[in-house]
């Protein structure tokens, strides 16, 4: 499985468009490759660099979505409209939305990561991305990850 974005390549700075700096908009995702027997797919967005990247402490979660359906090929630029029956959880400001780069200190790594699971999740009322991973595991068959990096222009 592949997951890529058309606003930026493998391992280069997110555009200030995608970035609390600028529109703060999720980038477009596209993927390719999901494996038959694949029932629904879930993406987790994270910053594992939180908050210095010379000392990190924490990962800090941008964006969760589950259950997107198989046949879906990507998520537009801003992340909506959402295909049929996915839905959008909890990231760690505490909305259910996308949140994006906003790092108070240095260059941070965010890895966009694309699950395909063998089941559907349970209706999980704005899940954080552990109450998503408690809930797939088990059920992974494949895994895709795209990694941008971002460094405020004006801290």
């Amino acid at each position: 499985m592949e997951l890529h974005s058309p606003a930026f390549e493998p391992g280069a700075e997110i555009p200030v468009r995608h970035t609390c700096e600028g529109d703060d908009v999720a980038p477009a995702l596209r993927w390719r490759g999901v494996p038959a027997g694949t029932a629904s797919l879930a993406l987790i967005v994270d910053d594992p660099d939180a908050p210095d990247p010379a000392a990190p402490r924490t990962t800090w979660v941008h964006w969760v979505v589950v259950n997107l359906p198989p046949a879906a090929s990507g998520l537009p630029e801003g992340g909506q409209p959402l295909p049929p029956g996915a839905y959008v959880g909890l990231n760690d400001w505490g909305r259910g939305s996308w949140g994006g780069p906003c790092p108070p200190v240095g260059r941070h790594r965010y890895f966009f990561k694309l699950y395909a699971l063998d089941t559907v999740l349970p209706a999980l009322p704005r899940p954080t991305k552990a109450a998503v991973e408690h809930a797939m595991r088990g059920h992974v068959l494949a895994t895709a990850e795209l990694v941008g990096t971002y460094r405020k222009r004006h801290p």
